[in-house]
């Protein structure tokens, strides 16, 4: 992480003052901007942790900061203690504080021990969420509740891990991803705090809206690919930065004449992923030219070829190693469930469909045009003839503000349980 000081701006200087905001440090706008509010804040913090007190977030106060960032406190045992005393100090539970520390036993805790105490949340959902932010949360989740596995599906243009995260060790397989599309990073929160929740709940021995998550965890696997355009959406959150390889094309790919932030869904060489897969893509090139699309841009360029891209390749790779009975391809926005491809969805497919939209209060419909050509859920349906899902969420214009969350995920969260168990 870059240091941060009085003038500095960005995606950072907001998780930082998300983070001294939880920590009632800090009272005042979470917008970016490193002002002398955020530094009185830091100054604060610093003193409260025995760093040197001059506001500026350097290597020293960061290394405090991460593992906070990740919802986590290192604690050292002392005598006296008892996980029961430590947990309410925290305010967090003893099954939590037992899950992040494998072997450890309670009647005998050893003095000085050091030891993981979850009591933060780790998926900060008020702050844009960059891959850094996501890389970060994948270590502190992984750390918090070592039950969950993760790896990489492969990696985008830029060498950047397309991270998958594994739920559960059943027989019944689903797949679910989100952020094919820059704007649409939102989607990659939602699916994260999905698996936050998930895990909190496993350690707890705890049900989520009526489903037993340990029973869960027997008899269904969860994977969740939830970025699968982090160049682009780096590139949307944090701007063009000059030592980008594609600095001088995406300034030429951009005709809009409107920043990346606003526009850009394609990955970082201008190829729209959801229109890259092997499913009528000649029919998305062909229809490229009705919307005045003539090579690499925001959105809609197919790209050369079908799977030129090393993100398609990925996600059909882990695809197959996965062999999905369903998948779930999340987008936004529209507050809507698309689930059907040239009619080849299998006959429970729109059955299953229908109660995820009870599930959501999302309208099930079908895609028409350049839409529903080459997209990920198409390419599922007609390779697999599984069902397959797009699911739109939030409202209005992308990117949808993340004042929305909480919405988008009261909604999603019983589809995606749902979708885990439906048959």
């Amino acid at each position: 992480m870059r240091i941060l000081r009085i003038g500095s701006r960005g995606t950072d200087v907001k998780e930082v003052q998300s983070l001294l905001q939880r920590l009632g440090y800090y009272t005042s706008s979470i917008d970016g901007i490193f002002g002398f509010g955020t530094a009185n804040a830091v100054i604060a913090f610093q003193r409260a942790h025995g760093l040197t007190p001059d506001g500026i977030v350097g290597p020293m106060t960061f290394s405090v900061m991460e593992p906070l960032l990740m919802g986590y406190s290192i604690y050292t045992i002392r005598p006296g203690d008892t996980l029961y005393r430590i947990a309410l100090n925290f305010g967090t539970s003893v099954a939590r504080i037992i899950a992040a520390n494998p072997g450890i036993i309670p009647e005998s805790l050893q003095i000085g021990r050091k030891i993981i105490v979850p009591w933060l949340d780790t998926v900060d959902t008020r702050i844009d969420y960059t891959y850094e932010i996501l890389e970060r949360d994948i270590t502190g989740l992984k750390r918090i509740y070592p039950f969950l596995e993760t790896g990489s599906a492969g990696k985008s243009v830029l060498g950047k891990n397309l991270y998958y995260i594994k739920l559960g060790i059943g027989s019944n397989r689903v797949f679910y991803n989100g952020a094919h599309h820059a704007l649409e990073w939102v989607t990659t929160p939602v699916l994260m705090k999905f698996v936050e929740n998930y895990g909190k709940a496993y350690a707890e021995g705890r049900s989520i809206r009526g489903y037993d998550i340990r029973r869960l965890f027997e008899r269904s696997t969860i994977y969740i690919l939830p970025m699968v355009n982090p160049d682009g959406v780096d590139l949307v959150l944090n701007g063009l930065q000059r030592d980008n390889p594609y600095y001088s094309q995406l300034l030429q790919w951009n005709r809009t004449g409107r920043p990346f932030s606003q526009v850009w869904q394609a990955n970082i060489r201008g190829v729209d992923l959801n229109h890259n897969y092997d499913a009528a893509w000649e029919e998305s090139k062909a229809a490229e030219a009705q919307y005045g699309i003539t090579g690499p841009g925001p959105t809609r360029y197919s790209g050369t070829e079908p799977l030129s891209e090393p993100e398609t390749r990925a996600v059909v790779d882990l695809t197959n190693q996965i062999d999905p009975r369903l998948v779930l391809a999340y987008h936004s926005q529209g507050e809507v469930i698309y689930w059907n491809f040239m009619n080849l969805a299998p006959p429970e497919a729109e059955r299953i469909g229908q109660a995820l939209s009870r599930a959501s209060g999302y309208a099930l419909d079908q895609t028409y045009g350049i839409a529903s050509y080459a997209g990920y859920k198409d390419w599922f349906i007609q390779y697999y003839r599984r069902p397959g899902y797009t699911v739109e969420v939030g409202r209005g214009t992308n990117p949808l503000p993340i004042s929305q969350f909480p919405t988008i995920y009261r909604d999603n969260e019983g589809l995606l349980l749902l979708a885990a168990v439906i048959m």
